[in-house]
């Protein structure tokens, strides 16, 4: 296993990016006028399951337990999101299940922003055991990542054996109320024949199904354009079996267009991630589990905020709202994340097609947009 499968990024000390510009307001807003409120937070790069997509076989390389950031400095984080405008916060990883101290960072975070939505994205595999103690710490819903049903073709793409567990800790999360439960699969040559039957799955379970476009974000760094299935060859698939109606997006910053499934209610939505790119209506920022903030999935430039929670900070700053006996003010630690998310590239890394730089078309239409990041989706967080 070599360091790129976990990826090198660039990291800045914590503030480093310039502000030059920037409007004098709490939000995390960018230079195109994007207002971040919705917070992925890493909490691990391990998992259960060895997706070809995103793992290889071997898994990525263990990040040193102390490096991880602690469930007080996620809760803590969160709870500054929150005051700059964060009301999403998802958790990821790798799989978030792997972390024993799950529950304290849903409750933590809770404490910390009591007004934020709160869910998950996971494999599901041990949520059956779990998700009580997840929703009394306040977890509100949870993304399960199922690319089949067919049990074979799962032990294939993933690795391992392991989809009866997936189906029950889907069922748990049903059972638990945690609703809607949102299905993510992962749009690939191998999973497109098997599409429909996943779809009619998760109509006949009351669950909503979402396919992705796959993305240059794979460890073993197989991604081949050329073998891209797009959103248009999904919709044919699909409509071959199903009556599908477009409905458009729940909001516009919401990554899925939906489409009815003979007449409604239930849905299907298409990420289209790479052929209809929706980076112009972004609304999000990352936080790794090493506690670097991310501002773009396809960038590579990484703002420490772990130092700054760690290391001794001047906490005579204006406005601090909380003085930690060894680390940086509430104040600080926003200002920093305030100038990563002004840094934000217009879309996948690159500023082509943004609006300041007279170029004509954006990433969709441009092959090095989605030139490969440094870290894989395993180690940045989904």
């Amino acid at each position: 296993m070599t360091a790129v499968a976990l990826g090198l990024p660039r990291v800045r000390p914590a503030g480093a990016p310039s502000t030059l510009g920037r409007p004098d307001t709490d939000a995390l807003v960018d230079r195109y006028g994007r207002v971040a409120h919705d917070l992925r937070v890493s909490v691990t790069e391990k998992c259960s399951l060895r997706c070809t997509y995103c793992m290889p076989a071997e898994g990525l390389p263990a990040i040193p337990r102390d490096d991880l950031l602690t469930p007080a400095e996620i809760g803590r984080l969160v709870g500054i999101g929150y005051r700059l405008g964060i009301r999403d916060v998802r958790f990821t990883g790798g799989e978030p299940l792997m972390r024993p101290d799950l529950a304290e960072i849903v409750r933590r975070s809770r404490a910390a922003a009591p007004g934020v939505r709160i869910s998950m994205t996971t494999n599901a595999i041990g949520l059956d055991k779990r998700v009580g103690e997840l929703v009394d710490a306040g977890l509100d819903r949870v993304n399960v990542s199922l690319d089949s049903i067919d049990r074979r073709h799962f032990a294939e793409l993933t690795r391992r054996d392991r989809l009866p567990q997936v189906l029950a800790g889907i069922q748990a999360a049903l059972d638990a109320g945690l609703s809607p439960v949102k299905l993510n699969a992962v749009l690939m040559p191998e999973t497109l024949a098997g599409a429909a039957d996943l779809l009619a799955w998760a109509v006949e379970h009351g669950c909503r199904l979402r396919f992705i476009e796959q993305m240059p974000l794979d460890a073993d760094q197989n991604w081949d354009r050329a073998q891209l299935v797009s959103a248009e060859r999904l919709l044919d698939v699909l409509g071959e079996r199903f009556d599908l109606t477009p409905v458009g997006r729940e909001d516009p910053s919401a990554p899925a267009e939906e489409w009815a499934v003979d007449g409604g209610p239930a849905t299907v939505g298409i990420i289209a991630s790479v052929t209809r790119s929706f980076c112009g209506d972004c609304d999000r920022t990352r936080l790794t589990a090493e506690g670097t903030v991310r501002s773009c999935l396809f960038g590579n430039e990484e703002v420490d905020l772990r130092a700054l929670l760690r290391s001794g900070g001047d906490t005579g700053s204006p406005g601090a709202t909380h003085l930690p006996d060894d680390g940086a003010s509430d104040a600080q630690i926003a200002a920093a994340w305030q100038a990563a998310m002004w840094a934000k590239p217009f879309a996948h890394g690159l500023d082509r097609g943004a609006p300041d730089t007279g170029t004509i078309g954006g990433p969709a239409g441009d092959p090095e947009a989605f030139a490969r990041t440094e870290r894989s989706m395993g180690a940045i967080g989904g």
